[in-house]
């Protein structure tokens, strides 16, 4: 191959593109990430890390950072809160939304966490930048880029004038105005423009005190005027606020803090830290790559933000690029590896899509009705109708588990897949499946670590008691002679139960790549080198029954 500056280049450093630096980073990979502005700020962006994504964290040992950096506190009350106003009358709440309590579950190993974007960007720039192998440029411009069958040859440009950068591949995880997206020539399709809104964040000095209805991460506002969201963001007295907007201009700072005295009920000295305005789209990008450039995130997907699926979403699209792309280059990933990625990740984003809009429809219209506010028996019957609807119809976008954890890989090219309907999914709740391209079941080792720590960066081969060990040795076998690395893991009926197997080939990013008795050449095919059913009793024959498995773990 030509001689490249990097191995990957990421334009973007966003959480996106710092997970997949990270990704990439640790797995030996030289990485440039390129990023235009210089990060941070106040802009509210995401506010929820959600389970899958710090189980992601927990990998790259910093989710315990993550919880330290929290400015409430990782035990702060994660519930949401309608109410009439922040001085009014409570209608519906919904405790411990997307699951952010902090205690031991065993459905995963870190529970989500409340926390604005730029303090987990904080964290994943702080992580990207130990390790050695990975450079971070910021203030820096992509102007586009070229191709061959082997390398990508990247125009960035800063204070300094334009330079030329070479690597292996490139990822855009340049956001939802994506300049790679443009140079590849992909599309948008879908709905642009469902509905306009505006974020602030503003310093409330007192609000915590005066407001009325208890801790809670978000307040819905419901009165005559519309609806409002808003809640504490930060340490020092920093809310968040947002609304709806109509056509027009956008408010000034003025009729913004008159807007937040209007809806809170609460007259205090507000101040305007930040604004922005934002559309709700549906939108997908038409192809996810070309050749050696690949996109992630919102520069490939975009929808409503309720339910906190998006940014999240595109952190699993770096974990899933970051450990194919490695695996390529360090020799033991085909050529179908890499090209499975917008086969796996594009039937998701559809289907959170979809969710997400179904959650953004519900909030269209406000549920105000002509005396909910009255101090009346009149008014606290409507606040209870109004109340019990809302509590039915919000459910699905704080109670997230089944969506979060529960989306499979089914029909993909390098999963070797089961027949049969998949496993029903609720939206609300997670129910464990072994079945093939769906998360491994979690678990809790009787040493006490969670069984994904078991795992290892590589492949893992969960054994159930009792299993045919010419069957382990062969998957040994099998791995040496890929090259690919693997980890023998011994976790005890009390888990290996859920995986209904006596073995279950586990993939880097902790979905299930197969499972069965009896081995089957499963990994040729999970590293994109061809059929599951490959020549494995050949291999057999090289390594005698009983030959112990590699990292073999007990």
């Amino acid at each position: 191959m030509k001689q490249t500056d990097f191995d990957v280049v990421v334009i973007g450093a966003g959480p996106v593109g710092l997970a997949a630096a990270i990704e990439l980073g640790l797995r030996g990979v030289s990485v440039l990430v390129a990023e235009r502005n210089a990060r941070g700020g106040l802009a509210p962006r995401a506010k929820t890390t959600n389970a899958r994504t710090r189980t992601h964290l927990r990998r790259w040992g910093v989710a315990d950072a993550l919880a330290a950096a929290s400015p409430l506190g990782v035990s702060y009350p994660n519930d949401v809160h309608f109410v009439t106003s922040l001085s009014g009358y409570p209608l519906a709440k919904f405790r411990n939304a997307f699951n952010a309590f902090p205690e031991r579950a065993d459905a995963y190993p870190e529970h989500a966490q409340w926390v604005p974007q730029y303090t987990l960007e904080a964290v994943l720039l702080e992580r990207a930048q130990s390790l050695p192998n990975v450079t971070l440029r910021f203030d820096t411009t992509f102007v586009g880029a070229e191709q061959d069958d082997e390398t990508v040859t990247i125009r960035l440009s800063d204070a300094a004038g334009e330079t030329l950068v070479t690597s292996r591949y490139l990822i855009g995880a340049d956001g939802a105005r994506s300049a790679v997206r443009d140079a590849i020539g992909a599309t948008m399709e879908g709905t642009y423009g469902i509905s306009r809104h505006s974020n602030v964040v503003f310093h409330a000095p007192g609000l915590a005190q005066a407001q009325v209805h208890g801790p809670g991460v978000m307040f819905l506002q419901i009165g005559p005027n519309g609806l409002s969201i808003t809640g504490p963001m930060d340490k020092g007295d920093i809310w968040y606020f947002g609304t709806g907007l109509r056509d027009g201009e956008p408010p000034t700072a003025e009729e913004t803090v008159a807007l937040i005295k209007q809806t809170t009920g609460i007259d205090l000295p507000y101040k305007i830290l930040s604004a922005d305005q934002w559309v709700a789209s549906t939108l997908l990008a038409d192809k996810y790559s070309e050749g050696r450039i690949v996109l992630a995130g919102d520069a490939c997907h975009l929808h409503p933000p309720f339910g906190g699926y998006g940014m999240n979403m595109g952190v699993g699209d770096a974990v899933d690029l970051g450990w194919k792309i490695a695996a390529v280059l360090q020799g033991w990933g085909g050529p179908g590896l890499v090209m499975s990625y917008e086969a796996e990740r594009r039937p998701v984003h559809q289907f959170v899509i979809e969710e997400a809009l179904a959650n953004h429809q519900m909030m269209l219209g406000s549920p105000w009705r002509d005396g909910m506010d009255a101090d009346t028996p009149e008014g606290e019957a409507v606040r209870k109708a109004v109340g019990a609807a809302i509590q039915t119809a919000k459910a699905r976008e704080y109670h997230t588990l089944g969506t979060v954890l529960g989306l499979g890989y089914e029909n993909s090219p390098i999963i070797d897949g089961e027949p049969g309907a998949p496993p029903p999914h609720d939206g609300q709740r997670y129910t464990p499946s072994a079945r093939p391209g769906y998360l491994a079941p979690h678990g809790w080792l009787a040493d006490g670590r969670s069984l994904y720590d078991a795992f290892g960066p590589g492949f893992a081969l969960v054994v159930a008691e009792g299993a045919d060990e010419a069957q382990v040795a062969l998957a040994a076998a099998e791995a040496r002679e890929l090259g690919a690395p693997l980890e023998v893991v011994r976790p005890g009926p009390a888990i290996t139960d859920l995986y209904d197997a006596d073995l279950t080939l586990v993939r880097p990013d902790q979905h299930v790549a197969w499972r069965g008795d009896r081995w089957t050449g499963a990994l040729a095919r999970a590293i994109g080198r061809g059929d599951a059913r490959g020549p494995a009793e050949k291999i057999l024959e090289r390594a005698p029954a009983g030959t112990p498995g590699l990292g073999d773990r007990r």
